[in-house]
């Protein structure tokens, strides 16, 4: 493996950490979303800010990763396509900060309004923040980001491919969530909430697939390179990911919760290593390369080093983290 391929492996692996852990983590605003009144969605919303409660800002850290890596290590690459797609990268960016916000000082408000409109804050950012991601992703993997970074500030991501992905990504942390917060009502004893997410995470998953199936066709026309890869060699990734979310549907009509969290990560995982590996060779597709968009050898080789330091050191307490949360270690007296 070449230099410049190492850093791209090595930055994907923070898009598909980002993909999996922070988009199980939007994707609870979905259910807050549709929780409905305030009476009754009452124990769905405290479910979420049990289950998000102390993990929610933490999984930011794939997305800094990731941004400072690209920008360092294919500086070129990242301004072209921060100057093309500013305005979806700015919803999102901004929809993380309105969500951060808002769910903080939900647990605050002085009065049931102002509680009320934090949490439609919280819900609607948390759904939209995911859904301006995918129009990045769509917009990359269909061409429309050039280098020169003078791409159409709109066309490039209202297109077929980016608003699918919009409304793919929404939909798969929908999924994620769905089946990470039926596990946990289920582990803390609340049996009836369990019984309600597990069977709108079912509705979510099958129009997910649905949606992800449609997808094909208009990804056929309008981003030939990317249905090339897909169909060729990320194939194996895409079928994985078809067994394992089936799997996943299966396992929660059969209440095995526990067993449905690893397999929903699969199923995502596979997609988007899917993703990356169907655009390959390309960062811009249809634009530049890896290799050609790679810096100066020296800088990757920074890149790499401290990376890796950063993984010793975070990457433990990260994993600590979720196990507390996870286990419900945390409730216990000693922690």
């Amino acid at each position: 493996m070449t230099l410049e391929m190492a850093v791209a492996a090595a930055m994907f692996v923070g898009v598909v950490a980002y993909a999996l852990f922070g988009g199980a983590d939007f994707g609870s605003g979905f259910f807050d979303l549709t929780a409905g009144g305030s009476e009754r969605g009452a124990e769905l919303r405290t479910q979420i800010d049990r289950s998000i409660g102390p993990v929610w800002e933490a999984n930011h850290v794939w997305l800094i990763y990731v941004l400072v890596t690209w920008w360092t290590a294919f500086p070129e690459a990242f301004a072209a396509a921060m100057n093309t797609l500013i305005v979806p990268m700015f919803l999102a960016l901004f929809g993380i900060v309105l969500r951060g916000a808002s769910f903080a000082f939900r647990k605050y408000a002085a009065t049931l309004a102002q509680a009320r409109l934090f949490g439609v804050v919280f819900a609607l950012s948390s759904v939209v923040t995911p859904f301006f991601f995918g129009t990045v992703a769509g917009a990359i993997a269909s061409g429309r980001v050039p280098m020169d970074g003078r791409g159409d500030l709109i066309g490039s991501w209202v297109n077929p491919t980016s608003l699918f992905g919009g409304v793919i990504a929404v939909g798969t942390c929908a999924f994620l969530a769905g089946v990470f917060l039926t596990a946990d009502a289920d582990r803390a004893g609340a049996t009836r909430l369990a019984e309600i997410l597990r069977l709108r995470t079912l509705s979510v998953g099958l129009v997910t697939g649905a949606v992800v199936f449609a997808a094909l066709v208009p990804i056929e026309r309008d981003a030939p390179t990317l249905a090339d890869g897909l169909e060729t060699r990320a194939a194996p990734l895409i079928v994985l990911s078809f067994l394992a979310g089936v799997g996943t549907l299966v396992l929660l009509v059969r209440r095995r919760y526990a067993l449905a969290r690893p397999v929903a990560l699969l199923a995502v995982a596979a997609v988007v290593l899917g993703w990356g590996v169907g655009q390959y060779p390309w960062l811009l597709v249809d634009q530049i390369t890896i290799a050609d968009a790679a810096g100066a050898r020296a800088t990757l080789q920074g890149v790499l080093i401290a990376g890796a330091v950063a993984a010793a050191l975070v990457l433990p307490s990260l994993a600590y983290l979720y196990r507390l949360t996870q286990t419900e270690e945390w409730t216990r007296p000693e922690h």
